[in-house]
């Protein structure tokens, strides 16, 4: 086995080397070929070598997950699966973090200077606006032009690997953390027995769904209307929480939630924004006129995007918090804190616009406060029973220590979940909040109650944390 590991891990760096080498010297053959002339060079080297660079980059992903996945086969039962799973959530959970920075900040930055932009004084009439900043010990100044530059420069950045990079490494992880071990982390029998093939199934047609039901919704006039956008969308949204929390374990669902926010940001820059700018860019070096809603389009694409980014990095940390995925009106929960996190973003954007409004943030601040306190813990009367340490250490060492242990017996956890085990009686005693929290409260643990705990243990154990013992 560790023969077969060691050769899928030198197939993945050698396809890596002999792509990245070629890369170079295709590029750097090409460029030559074409510096003979400089007007050729001009048209075809940005252009045609910058197709070659984005299939480049496909074949390079392409040939990481087929390798990500001969891994995961390679070393499925055997002592090495939980290493490797765990050094792949590792790297590619760095990735996706990194790109998502990039793309987040970028995103947030442009639609900061779009709102900020001096549209009035001294401006010259090919600019739609201009901006002076401090920044990192020196002054920016930066113009918008109303449709392009008569001169289109030769090195023009474009913005748009990170958010292609942000959502393959998060399809990636989806596939490392839930598809890969769907009976365990994606399916959960007690809210629907399916099939790990269909669970996936599903997860994956959901995204293509969302994307077409947004993109059709983009084509109505209510896309002129912001309002009735944005109650449409919202609605959308809360279909899509209520029937990910109707089909997948708790977690699984928020996740789900989203990757399916994450693919229609991601789709937006594919599919309009950076086809309406190289439309833009052509046009210009053409000297042919520009259908302006190519650009008023894609620059609504983008700041759906940017409401987008808030309800996607709550989802992001969620998994931290039991207290959200794990209500039992998890889908409400979910979708109530995507609405009031896309009005704190809506009232800092109006604020970078420099309007005032009274009512924006004070109502979205009490969403957010009526989310904790609905999804506060409800308070058991009745009398308890005597229960003391030992009853509650026989409790978790039958449901629990199979995954929380030095060595645990779980078919899919080989090593315990964020390092806890209960390898005593004192552990209980450290660990007795989270305990309740996780078992009691919210009845996340054991995961999708595998171990079949009784509610009557539950009971015993929340006895036994208010007694004070």
């Amino acid at each position: 086995m560790l023969y077969y590991l060691l050769l899928a891990i030198a197939s993945i760096i050698l396809c890596l080397i002999i792509a990245s080498t070629y890369s170079v010297y295709f590029l750097g053959k090409n460029k030559r070929v074409v510096s003979s002339t400089a007007e050729k060079a001009e048209e075809f080297y940005p252009e045609t070598l910058s197709e070659t660079k984005n299939w480049l980059y496909v074949a390079l992903v392409g040939v990481v997950l087929i390798s990500v996945y001969l891994l995961y086969l390679l070393t499925d039962g055997s002592a090495w699966q939980a290493h490797i799973m765990e050094w792949l959530n590792i790297i590619i959970r760095v990735l996706h973090i990194t790109f998502g920075i990039a793309w987040i900040g970028a995103s947030f930055y442009f639609v900061f200077l779009e709102n900020a932009l001096n549209r009035t004084d001294n401006l010259r009439d090919e600019l739609a606006g201009n901006l002076w900043a401090v920044h990192g010990g020196g002054f920016y100044y930066l113009e918008k032009y109303k449709v392009a530059p008569k001169d289109i420069p030769k090195d023009l950045h474009w913005f748009k690997y990170e958010a292609y990079f942000t959502w393959l490494s998060g399809f990636a992880l989806l596939f490392v953390v839930y598809y890969f071990n769907a009976k365990a982390m994606l399916i959960d029998s007690n809210v629907l027995d399916i099939s790990a093939f269909a669970g996936v199934s599903i997860g994956i047609s959901s995204f293509i769904a969302g994307w077409l039901i947004y993109h059709l919704l983009c084509r109505t006039s209510l896309l002129r209307n912001n309002t009735g956008f944005a109650i449409a969308g919202f609605l959308i949204a809360a279909a899509f929480a209520w029937f990910y929390c109707h089909i997948f374990a708790s977690r699984a669902a928020y996740i789900h939630f989203g990757a399916m926010l994450a693919t229609l940001m991601a789709g937006n820059v594919f599919f309009i924004i950076i086809p309406a700018q190289k439309a833009m860019v052509k046009a210009a070096k053409e000297g042919t006129p520009l259908n302006p809603e190519l650009g008023k389009h894609a620059g609504l694409r983008s700041l759906h995007n940017n409401y987008f980014t808030m309800p996607v990095l709550f989802v992001m940390v969620s998994n931290h918090f039991p207290s959200t995925f794990g209500n039992q009106y998890a889908w409400i929960i979910l979708a109530a804190i995507t609405l009031g996190t896309a009005g704190i973003k809506h009232w800092l954007n109006l604020r970078e616009k420099g309007q005032l409004n009274v009512w924006v943030f004070p109502i979205s601040a009490a969403i957010l406060l009526a989310v904790a306190f609905a999804s506060g813990p409800i308070e058991k009367q009745g009398s308890c029973k005597d229960t003391s340490l030992g009853d509650v250490n026989a409790i978790i060492q039958k449901r629990c220590v199979s995954c929380h242990s030095m060595s645990p017996t779980d078919d899919v956890f080989k090593v315990a979940p964020n390092g806890l085990m209960f390898k005593s009686p004192d552990d209980i005693l450290k660990l007795k909040d989270k305990v309740l929290q996780r078992v009691v409260i919210t009845k996340t643990m054991p995961l999708n109650n595998k171990t079949q705990m009784t509610e009557e243990e539950r009971e015993a154990i929340r006895c036994w944390v208010e007694s004070g013992q």
